[in-house]
């Protein structure tokens, strides 16, 4: 060993003082990953449940390194003569070179404390949506929703963005509070269509699908407004009327699931389907060109003083 320190000291200049917190160092570091693999794999095997297992690698995961971090800043402490020089040069490294890491650490400590969303919630955060399938201290990871898809479906892809996203980017969690969405679903009948019948229809279909989901969310909603200034004084589903320029829109605004709405968009459509296909003065409208004659079409009070009562369409009173 001595030969060793002799032949580190002649070659590369170190101390035996320097050599001794360089290998405490190392010792510190293997020594943590080594009781690090081993907290791992007993939580693997111990715990089943997903969700408590992935809490508890990251928690020890961070108790570990801060550990090690505290540890090997204590041997090399006294590298440094003066104090003051050591929080200088820290201090002016951190400024220059790690502006961003010291962000996304803060932004870490501000997900931790003020949890604005958790692993497992569905968040947007800017113009990227998805689930957060991942949080570490200097970023989060989200399994993407959206974008080419539709209804709020899985991409498939994984978008790793910096925790300090949270300070700069709109944060919306799909979930915290309030464990449902107000979803809603356009149907445009013809002008021509019944189109109260086609409402009371929807209105039923609607109730139908939504019935069981209203009476838990005013469960949720009352736990809800004791953290956050949340009420609602209607959760049923409602069908809204509208006039577009092809026909007669009846909107379905309703709760569902923030992972449901495709399923739930589905089973009321086929519903609706099926209703419309055996209503006779019911049908879907699509977009068209119509011209009305407002001459012939029109009512008679209304129509230009220079026609006959024949051209109106009223019998000869001669």
């Amino acid at each position: 060993m001595e030969v060793m320190n002799q032949w580190l000291q002649d070659t590369f200049g170190l101390s035996p003082a320097l050599q001794g917190k360089i290998i405490t160092s190392i010792l510190i570091a293997v020594g943590l990953w080594v009781l690090d693999t081993i907290i791992q794999t007993l939580v693997r095997r111990r715990v089943k449940d997903l969700r408590l297992r992935y809490n508890l690698r990251k928690t020890f995961g961070y108790i570990i390194f801060f550990t090690g971090a505290i540890a090997i800043v204590r041997v090399w402490f006294g590298a440094f003569q003066q104090a003051s020089t050591y929080f200088g040069l820290l201090s002016a490294g951190i400024a220059i070179a790690l502006r961003d890491p010291i962000v996304n650490l803060a932004g870490w400590v501000f997900i931790a404390l003020r949890r604005p969303f958790a692993v497992g919630d569905r968040i947007q955060i800017g113009q990227h949506s998805g689930d957060v399938i991942d949080l570490r201290v200097f970023q989060f990871t989200i399994l993407e929703i959206g974008n080419w898809v539709g209804a709020d479906q899985s991409t498939g892809r994984i978008i790793h963005m910096p925790n300090g996203k949270v300070f700069s980017e709109p944060l919306a969690n799909y979930g915290q509070g309030f464990d449902y969405i107000w979803n809603e679903i356009p149907v445009l009948v013809t002008f021509e269509s019944n189109w109260k019948k086609a409402k009371d229809i929807l209105q039923r279909i609607a109730s139908k699908h939504s019935e069981s989901l209203s009476e838990a969310a005013a469960r949720k909603v009352m736990t809800a407004a004791q953290k956050f200034m949340i009420f609602y004084s209607v959760l049923t589903p409602t069908v809204y009327t509208s006039v577009q320029e092809s026909g007669v829109l009846l909107t379905i605004r309703h709760l569902c699931e923030p992972r449901g709405r495709r399923t739930r968009s589905e089973a009321i459509w086929e519903n609706i389907l099926d209703q419309f296909g055996v209503e006779d003065d019911i049908d879907f409208a699509y977009p068209t060109h119509r011209f009305f004659d407002n001459e012939r079409e029109g009512r008679s009070s209304l129509m230009p003083p220079h026609l006959t009562d024949t051209e109106r369409g009223q019998p000869d009173k001669g």
